[in-house]
């Protein structure tokens, strides 16, 4: 097993310094290259000399297989679709208003927007609703086909986001603005009353994916603001991967609600039990007139107010005393000290004595003590005391008026109501974007509001799908990815050769160079009363024996062969005696060892 270890180890050790030298030849090809083409040329003509552009041929890429952009249309029952592909912003109303609270010079509404292609689109002619400055407000919305009434269908809402360059501070969320008389798109602000916000959202490292929907009061009629919990996937990827992600909230009549991206569930729950702060209030609440009186022990153990300190209770007894049974040790160096001024140090020239004061060497562990148990002053070792005690305390017992912890009686709860459809909200008329973002060039695309959930899945394969079938097809395999990564770096090739043969060679060393496995030895046979034949050596000595036996039968027969018949016919008689007389050893043998391996044969053999 040590040999094994010990070859693993060099394998990889081999594998190791194999890898560390093909980079460096890979480096010191690059200089030598470098040293070749400046060889020979002054300092003026290095800095005259342009790089010549020399025509390499192109290595061959396999073919990509092309994806072909058709607009999604929309099918079934729908409330809201938009693709873009008009290349206009008809329809839409970006926001004339102005946000209250902030100051002037970034309270307009005055982001701008572009419906244009995506920088590195793989489907030419797809466009979408780009987000192009940076530190500014966004407002933009549109009308909805008809308001969507909250009754016995579900809602389900999609788009797709792609942050082309990353995203630092800001939101790419939706918000469906409340129906309402009053409702103008051309003062769409923050305030603007909405029903539902869903979307991506990441300021720092907190990434976010909210869904909120605005709750009324039955009894007061003020709405209050309801958050899902925070989805259990962790987000980062679908932010910072450049790619386009596909977000969809699917809620349901019966107060159940999805939160979906790439078609994947990352949130569920249920509006009555999974939203913060809940639906319906307390029934109950404590009585907030109602006080603690003064005489409430709330104390569960006292002191005992009957113990008395013993007599011999020592508080000042020290918690550590010196071992008065420890010995210096022998060579202990008591005129040396533990460190001394480096005597190689030197004054620093610029050391002024009068601004830093007088200069000493740096101390530096006395080389006298480096053989020796210890240098200085010799001191005891320290032990715990036994007599040490502490601080007395009176023992701890059940405090006998104990009342248990006071909470304020509860009263009924004069706000309470109990709304058991949530889903019941105020209806929507309008989806619009307000934001603020650091980062610019957030792409948005094909929104889409229906009822039908076979229409949002044949509009997300239409569009979602395809974008996801052009990047797919556009990315190299990983093989590709290592050969092309190899040409550029040839060393990579010991690094594959090595990652593939390694796990190899350790495998046929563990597994096919085992010892083989021996015969049982005398303790492995089952203890029973049968006799058994005898291990290693006894097999040995009847091994040799055979072979002895071999030789003389040999001989024999070479001097029968010279023998006359009358001859032949007396050693016949002997070789038959000789044979019966070893039957007889062999019967004798075996009862010999049958006694001498078992104890039980042994007794009966005395009985009989």
């Amino acid at each position: 097993m040590e040999l094994k270890v010990r070859l693993c180890m060099l394998l990889l050790a081999l594998g190791l310094c194999a890898t560390l030298f093909a980079t460096a030849h890979e480096e010191e090809d690059v200089d030598a290259d470098v040293e070749d083409d400046t060889a020979g040329l002054s300092d003026d003509e290095l800095l005259d000399e342009e790089p010549e552009e020399e025509e390499q041929p192109a290595p061959a890429m396999p073919s990509v297989p092309t994806v072909t952009y058709k607009a999604p249309e929309p099918k079934g029952e729908h409330y809201f679709a938009e693709s873009f592909d008009r290349g206009t912003l008809d329809g839409w109303v970006l926001s004339q208003a102005k946000k209250d609270g902030i100051d002037e010079e970034i309270a307009k509404y005055d982001g701008k927007w572009e419906v244009e292609e995506m920088k590195d689109t793989k489907l030419p002619g797809d466009k979408g609703l780009v987000l192009k400055s940076r530190a500014k407000h966004y407002a933009i919305s549109g009308l909805l086909l008809r308001p969507f009434t909250f009754d016995t269908k579900p809602l389900i809402v999609q788009y797709e986001v792609n942050f082309q360059t990353g995203i630092d501070c800001g939101g790419a969320y939706v918000k469906l603005l409340s129906q309402s008389p009053d409702l103008n798109l051309d003062q769409f602000v923050d305030k603007t009353p909405y029903t539902i916000m869903f979307g991506p959202d990441k300021c720092g490292e907190d990434y976010k994916l909210h869904f909120i929907f605005r709750h009324r009061n039955p009894k007061t009629g003020e709405y209050e603001e309801k958050h899902a919990k925070k989805p259990e996937t962790d987000l980062r990827t679908y932010y910072t991967d450049k790619k386009t992600h596909l977000y969809t909230l699917v809620l349901n009549p019966d107060n159940s609600f999805e939160v979906l991206i790439d078609r994947t569930v990352v949130n569920s729950g249920n509006l009555l039990a999974d939203m913060t702060p809940s639906v319906n209030p307390p029934a109950e609440i404590e009585d907030p007139d109602d006080h603690k009186p003064e005489d409430w022990d709330e104390r569960p153990k006292i002191q005992d107010p009957d113990a008395v300190k013993p007599e011999d209770w020592d508080e000042d007894a020290p918690a550590k005393i010196p071992d008065d049974h420890a010995v210096k040790p022998e060579g202990w160096l008591d005129d040396e000290p533990e460190y001394i001024g480096d005597p190689d140090a030197i004054k620093p020239e610029d050391w002024d004595e009068d601004m830093d004061g007088e200069w000493e060497a740096p101390q530096v562990p006395n080389p006298a003590c480096e053989s020796a148990p210890g240098c200085g002053k010799w001191e005891r070792p320290m032990i715990d005391n036994p007599s040490y005690k502490g601080k007395w305390k009176p023992p701890m017992i059940d405090n006998p008026n104990y009342q248990g912890v006071w909470k304020p009686r509860k009263i009924p709860n004069p706000d309470f109501f109990e709304d058991l459809h949530p889903f019941r909200m105020t209806a929507v008329s309008a989806l619009g974007l307000e934001l603020w973002s650091m980062s610019s060039d957030i792409f948005f695309d094909n929104f889409f509001i229906t009822s039908d959930r076979n229409a949002a899945d044949h509009w997300a394969e239409d569009g979602w799908g395809l974008k996801k079938a052009a990047e797919g097809a556009a990315e190299p395999g990983l093989v590709s990815q290592m050969i092309s990564a190899a040409e550029d770096r040839p060393w990579l090739w010991v690094v594959y050769v090595l990652t593939v043969a390694l796990p190899l060679v350790l495998v046929i060393v563990f597994c096919c160079t085992g010892k083989k496995k021996e015969g049982p030895s005398a303790a492995e046979y089952k203890k029973t009363d049968e006799p058994q034949p005898d291990v290693k050596d006894d097999a040995e000595d009847e091994k040799a024996e055979e072979e002895e036996a071999n030789d003389e039968e040999s001989d024999e027969k070479k001097d029968d062969a010279e023998d006359s018949p009358a001859e032949m016919a007396t050693k016949e008689e002997e070789e038959a005696d000789k044979q019966e007389e070893a039957e007889d050893k062999s019967d004798e043998k075996q009862d010999d060892e049958v006694l001498r391996r078992s104890p039980r044969s042994k007794a009966r053999a005395r009985k009989d």
